[in-house]
């Protein structure tokens, strides 16, 4: 059997179920209307079209998405731009909500969340089980990940991201392995993560995704609803109970595309969230958004150019080292290494730098922001300056991040909220 055949069988065998029902505290307001996954990123995207994308280009065509916390926006987004797969052809994206299926509760843990689909699942009849974090933006080819579970003989294998032991240290579950990268131990958040072997500066951090073979899966499910103790968790109940009797692989992650450096971002606070959009206006970004043969797909509505109006000298439309998307307009306005995603409007004689603008903004005349997120469908009032006094910004309400990030919501300005 051809390698091609061999690892189109193992996808086709292969059902991914995405968990998408965080809320993403961190975030602060960003998520207060909105899950996680349903959060804009990159200028025309949203987090959950990351790994939607990469089962779809990885050849995975069976995938459903768990929500729960505020997830109208997301379960929207997904049935306009993920919605036309065809069920007769042994294609799916479906929305798998919390419909209290084995209990009157909401999902419980990671581990419940797909406990309770579990009847939905076996319908599908897949030989392997993927479950993948909705919160991440990353690229990955999930065929290698379900090649090396296949041939290792593996139960689980979970998908790891080599750390630094500091950056790690008391923010990731930490996998320790043997030489044959055989999972041996496993600690949630520990101060002091165990190093890989041979290569003692890093450790292996679980990334939150996880191939399981069916059966042992329901088997542990089921064992881990039956235990009152339980925290209904993959990280905190499911791996560590395993360990010890079951075939436990760790799969470190690798790039999507052949020579090019992994990508994997955490985007779960406001200052990673911003680095994250700004690294994209790099000439050469560590994600590129451009590369066809990974494409990102996501649901865009059909949109006018972005234009740029006015060659005055004190008055000229434009925008350098910035992404901006469609219906933007620029109309005597100076937009500098900034992220503007659709219909922005930013008005004569404005000056916006180091900022990510997400959809519908207006920036009236005279305004000047740095150093700012401003969220959807805000209206900055004319003459408004934003990023350039902190305690000013403060004493509007408006919040500012341990970096010095000002994050800028309707609510703050007293507009009407719950506008995604």
């Amino acid at each position: 059997m051809s390698n091609v055949r061999y690892i189109s069988n193992l996808t086709r065998d292969t059902y991914a179920i995405i968990l998408a029902g965080g809320r993403g505290s961190r975030l602060h307001e960003l998520t207060d209307w909105r899950a996680k996954p349903a959060l804009y990123f990159g200028g025309k995207f949203r987090i959950i079209d990351f790994p939607l994308s990469n089962c779809i280009n990885s050849g995975i065509r069976r995938v459903g998405v768990v929500t729960q916390y505020k997830s109208h926006s997301l379960i929207r987004h997904v049935s306009r731009g993920w919605g036309h797969f065809k069920k007769e052809l042994g294609e799916s994206v479906e929305i798998l909500p919390a419909s209290q299926q084995t209990s009157g509760n909401w999902y419980e843990g990671t581990a419940d969340a797909v406990f309770q689909n579990i009847d939905i699942i076996r319908h599908e009849l897949p030989k392997f089980i993927m479950i993948l974090s909705g919160d991440h933006v990353y690229r990955m080819d999930y065929a290698g990940l379900l090649a090396a579970h296949a041939e290792s003989g593996a139960d689980m294998t979970v998908c790891c991201l080599e750390t630094p032991i500091p950056e790690a240290a008391g923010s990731f579950g930490v996998m320790e392995v043997d030489q044959d990268k055989r999972v041996i131990g496993f600690e949630e958040k520990p101060e002091v993560p165990k190093s890989i072997p041979g290569n003692e500066e890093f450790c292996l951090a679980s990334m939150g995704n996880y191939v399981f073979n069916t059966k042992f899966l329901f088997d542990q499910l089921r064992k881990d609803a039956d235990n009152d103790q339980s925290d209904r968790d993959f990280g905190k109940d499911i791996i560590p109970s395993i360990i010890k009797d079951a075939n436990v692989f760790a799969f470190p992650f690798t790039s999507a595309v052949p020579d090019e450096p992994a990508y994997w971002r955490d985007v779960g606070t406001l200052d990673s969230f911003f680095q994250a959009n700004m690294e994209l206006l790099s000439p050469t970004p560590a994600l590129n958004l451009y590369d066809a043969k990974w494409p990102i797909w996501t649901y865009q509505e059909q949109l006018p150019p972005a234009k740029f109006v006015f060659d005055d000298d004190d008055r000229r439309g434009m925008a350098v080292d910035s992404i901006v998307s469609g219906g933007c307009i620029i109309s005597g306005a100076k937009v500098k290494r900034s992220v503007l995603f659709d219909e922005v409007r930013v008005c004569s004689y404005s000056f916006v730098k180091d900022s990510v603008l997400l959809p519908d903004v207006v920036v009236l005349k005279n305004c000047k922001i740095q150093n700012a997120i401003i969220d959807r469908g805000c209206i900055i009032p004319e003459g408004m300056e934003i990023g350039y006094n902190k305690q000013q910004d403060l004493d509007r309400g408006f919040r500012v991040s341990e970096k010095g990030i000002t994050l800028v919501t309707r609510n703050m300005l007293g507009l009407p909220v719950g506008y995604e």
